[in-house]
C-alpha cells in the first residue's frame, strides 16, 4: 500500500466540482475507497422527522466524503501543491512540490 499523501489534519483545496477553489481541513480519511472527509465541503443535507430523542426535526448538515483525487495540499501561500517525500535525519518526510518546505501533520 502507498503512503498516504493526505492526513488528517491537513489543509487542503478542492480541485474540482462543485465546490472548486474552496479550502477546508481534512476531517476523515478513507484510503480503502480513495476518498477523503473535508471540513465545510461537499455538504450533504438531510431532512429529519421530529422524534422523541430529536424533538425539534430540521434539516441536518454533514461533510461527505469525496474522492481524494479531488483535493491537494494547500501550501503555505493557500496555493494547491503535489506532495512528495523525501528522508531528512533519517526520517521519511513529506515536501511541497512547489515551495519545498517540508509539510507537518
Amino acid at each position: 500500500m502507498a503512503a498516504a499523501k493526505i492526513k488528517k489534519g491537513d489543509s487542503v483545496v478542492v480541485l474540482s466540482g462543485k465546490d472548486k477553489g474552496r479550502t477546508g481541513t481534512v476531517l476523515q480519511v478513507l484510503p480503502k475507497d480513495g476518498k477523503v472527509v473535508v471540513e465545510g465541503v461537499n455538504v450533504a443535507t438531510k431532512h429529519r422527522k421530529p422524534t422523541q430523542m430529536n424533538p425539534q426535526g430540521g434539516i441536518e448538515r454533514t461533510p461527505a466524503p469525496m474522492a481524494i483525487s479531488k483535493v491537494a495540499v494547500a501550501d503555505k501561500d493557500g496555493k494547491p501543491t503535489r506532495v512528495r517525500f523525501e528522508t531528512k535525519d533519517g526520517k521519511k518526510v513529506r515536501v511541497a512540490v512547489k515551495s519545498g518546505e517540508t509539510i507537518d501533520g
